[in-house]
């Protein structure tokens, strides 16, 4: 991408030093963008675990659940 917006840079007629220059400066600003946000973003691996962590509590509660209701079905009778 870097190279495309100097291209089109020299292209309009802007000098080379003052189109690296540019495309330095907007390359600056979107890695600090990204730093800005990237404690918000989520991994492959914070997607993986957070799925296991729901599966473990999803099943954890089913059988709590089934365990719950044949308590209670005992009692009854």
């Amino acid at each position: 991408m870097e190279l495309e917006i100097y291209n089109a840079f020299v292209k309009a007629g802007i000098s080379e030093s003052d189109a690296k220059a540019a495309v330095e400066s907007i390359s600056k600003e979107i890695d600090k963008r990204y730093s800005l946000h990237s404690e918000a973003l989520a991994t492959k691996t914070d997607l993986a675990e957070a799925k296991v962590e729901i599966i473990k509590w999803t099943v954890g509660t089913m059988f709590a659940s089934v365990a719950l209701f044949a308590t209670i079905t005992k009692l009854w009778h």
